[in-house]
C-alpha cells in the first residue's frame, strides 16, 4: 500500500513549518519606532534639564568662583556670594547615615523573604515592600516628624552619653535638641530607602539558579552556608546596584530634611547636634521667597545636586545590568 500524501509541512500535515522571517513585520517596525522615540524623548528631557540648570545658574556660579561655590558655606545673595560646601557635606552625611542602617536591613529582609518566609507570607511581604517603595516622600517626612522623631530622642541621648569619644557623636552644646539633628533625619531617610534596597536585592537573589542552591544543601551544607556560598556571591553586583540606587534617592531627599532638621549653612560634623541641611532642602526652603540673584544661586546648587545624583544613579544602573548579564 503506497504511503498517503503528506501535508505541506511534513507528517503531521496540519501545522505550517516555522521559517525565519527575512525582514521585520509591520508590528515590529511600529514597536521599534515607538521605543526609539521614547528613548530619544527621555534623552532630550534630561539634556535640556541639564542645560537649563547650567545656563540659569552660571552667573551665580561664575560670580562665586568654582572653589568657593563647592567648598564655601557662605550664602549671601546681596553680595553675590554662594557656597554649598557645607550643604553638600550635610547631604553626604545624611545619606551615609541612612545607608549604614538601610543596607544591612534591606539585604536581610530580602534574604528572609526569599529563603525563610513561607510561600503564603512571601507574596504578602513582597507586595508590602513594593507598596512602601512607591509611597511619596511627604508621607515618610510627616511620619518622621510626628512619630519617629520623639522615639529617636532616647537612642540619640544614649549615643551622646556612651559614644562621645567618637567625634561624630560628640556634643558641643549643653542642651541640644536631639530630635532635630542629622542623625534623626538620616534614620527617617533610611526607612524611606529601605523598601527600594529590599525590592531590588530580592529580585536579584531570586535569579539564583535553584539547582545550585539545592546542590549546596544536598552536599550537607546548612541554609546559611548555602546563602553565604551561593546566593550572596551570585547577587553581589545586584546588591551593590540596589545600594547605589538607595544612595541616589537619599542624596536627593527633600521633604524629610526640610520638616525635621534646623537648617544651617555651616559644616556640622556632629550628627547628634541640632542643625544641618542638604542641597535639596536649601532649594525647597528658600526658593519661594528668593530674589533674582538668589534664584540663580539656587539653580546652580540644583545643578550640582543633579550631576551628583545622576552620576550615582547611572553607576547603579550599570552595576545592576552587569549583575543581570552575569546571571
Amino acid at each position: 500500500m503506497p504511503p498517503g500524501p503528506t501535508g505541506p509541512t511534513g507528517p503531521r500535515g496540519g501545522d505550517r513549518p516555522w521559517r525565519p522571517v527575512d525582514r521585520p513585520t509591520k508590528a515590529d517596525r511600529i514597536f521599534r519606532a515607538l521605543s526609539t522615540a521614547a528613548a530619544v524623548v527621555s534623552l532630550i528631557i534630561v539634556s535640556t534639564t541639564l542645560v537649563f540648570l547650567l545656563k540659569q545658574g552660571w552667573p551665580a556660579f561664575w560670580a562665586s568662583g568654582p572653589w568657593d561655590f563647592f567648598t564655601g558655606s557662605v550664602w549671601n545673595p546681596a553680595e553675590g556670594r554662594f557656597g554649598v560646601g557645607g550643604l553638600l557635606l550635610g547631604t553626604v552625611i545624611i545619606a551615609t547615615l541612612a545607608m549604614a542602617v538601610a543596607v544591612p536591613l534591606g539585604v536581610g529582609m530580602a534574604l528572609f523573604i526569599n529563603e525563610y518566609a513561607p510561600a503564603r507570607v512571601r507574596g504578602f511581604l513582597t507586595a508590602v515592600v513594593d507598596l512602601l517603595a512607591a509611597l511619596p516622600s511627604l508621607i515618610f517626612g510627616l511620619w518622621g516628624l510626628f512619630v519617629f522623631q520623639e522615639r529617636l530622642r532616647g537612642p540619640a541621648g544614649w549615643m551622646s552619653d556612651h559614644l562621645s569619644a567618637i567625634p561624630l557623636f560628640r556634643l558641643s552644646n549643653a542642651t541640644p535638641d536631639l530630635g532635630r539633628s542629622s542623625f534623626v533625619v538620616g534614620m527617617v531617610v533610611a526607612v524611606m530607602i529601605l523598601p527600594i534596597i529590599t525590592s531590588v536585592s530580592r529580585d536579584v537573589m531570586a535569579q539564583v539558579p535553584r539547582e545550585q542552591c539545592e546542590g549546596a544543601l544536598a552536599l550537607g551544607g546548612t541554609r546559611w552556608g548555602m546563602i553565604r556560598s551561593v546566593i550572596l556571591p551570585f547577587g553581589r553586583s545586584g546588591i551593590v546596584g540596589a545600594t547605589l540606587l538607595g544612595f541616589g534617592r537619599a542624596l536627593g531627599e527633600t521633604i524629610a530634611v526640610t520638616v525635621i532638621i534646623n537648617f544651617v549653612f555651616g559644616v556640622n560634623w556632629h550628627v547628634l547636634e541640632t542643625g544641618g541641611g542638604s542641597v535639596a532642602s536649601l532649594i525647597a526652603s528658600r526658593f519661594g521667597e528668593a530674589g533674582p540673584a538668589e534664584i540663580e544661586g539656587l539653580i546652580a546648587a540644583g545643578f550640582a545636586l543633579f550631576v551628583l545624583t545622576f552620576a550615582v544613579n547611572l553607576f547603579a544602573r550599570w552595576i545592576v545590568a552587569r549583575g543581570t548579564r552575569m546571571a
